[in-house]
């Protein structure tokens, strides 16, 4: 990437970081700003995330279950646990997707060899039940160029986690089943669900193909594993609760 494509990527990340903060969305970033492929949404991405400080997991899913994962990274500012508020000055798209994380409790530093599935799974300190709620520096994400999506954050604002899940591994995942709630009324239900089908692989490819990038993944990260509900977004005021049949319970309320 050259000088003048790096600034304007820059620009970008500097254009969406203010329409967060200032809570005043654009439609879509400039024609000339918006990144053209994936390494430049993923430079964005990571220009945003340096502006809030260290990192604290990694969000990690796909469309299908034959598609190319893509990933990006989770300020760590914005973990909470389950019942927290969040304030209405920070908080403007609302978007809720309830999904599966995990907390890893070893390092997987960059190596020659590949890790295999078991040598992942085996670097979990625990499985929790998490909301990612979502937010953005355009108005509507969705109808904006994918890219541009991409690039802020892939609409991250906060993961939000339960309690740890006793015998995790035990669960049959494709028959999970899941409903997200706000103010009490159910508006999504379904089950074996996720849009990445067997989500157990996305972690040995981010561990492995997301190594240059990530720098490694470390003990006490968070990798979060995609959808189980679609995006559904809520309204100010009002709460919401995330119910898996095994894997427990996570809630949080829009002040």
């Amino acid at each position: 990437m050259n000088g003048a494509r790096e600034g304007q990527l820059i620009e970008a990340a500097n254009l969406l970081l203010n329409a967060r903060r200032t809570m005043d969305p654009m439609v879509d970033l400039p024609a000339e700003l918006q990144p053209v492929t994936q390494d430049e949404a993923y430079f964005v991405q990571d220009t945003i995330a340096a502006a809030y400080g260290e990192i604290g997991g990694w969000k990690i899913g796909a469309p299908t279950p034959e598609a190319t994962p893509m990933f990006g990274p989770m300020p760590k500012i914005w973990l909470k646990p389950s019942g927290v508020a969040l304030s209405a000055s920070t908080h403007r798209y609302r978007g809720l997707e309830a999904e599966i994380a995990f907390l890893l409790g070893k390092d997987l530093p960059p190596r020659a060899t590949p890790y295999t599935r078991d040598e992942v799974i085996a670097a979990i300190a625990s499985c929790h039940p998490v909301i990612e709620e979502l937010e953005s520096g355009l108005v509507d994400p969705v109808a904006a160029v994918k890219l541009s999506m991409v690039g802020d954050l892939q609409m991250h604002g906060g993961l939000i986690f339960g309690p740890a899940v006793a015998d995790w591994k035990s669960i049959d995942f494709t028959k999970e089943h899941v409903t997200l709630a706000v103010d009490g009324a159910v508006r999504v239900e379904r089950t074996g669900s996720n849009t990445s089908g067997d989500f157990l692989r996305l972690l040995p490819y981010l561990a492995n193909e997301g190594a240059a990038r990530t720098g490694g993944l470390k003990a006490g990260q968070w990798i979060t594993t995609g959808s189980w509900t679609g995006n559904i977004q809520a309204s100010a005021g009002t709460s919401v609760d995330v119910r898996f049949d095994t894997a427990g319970n996570v809630g949080l309320r829009f002040e």
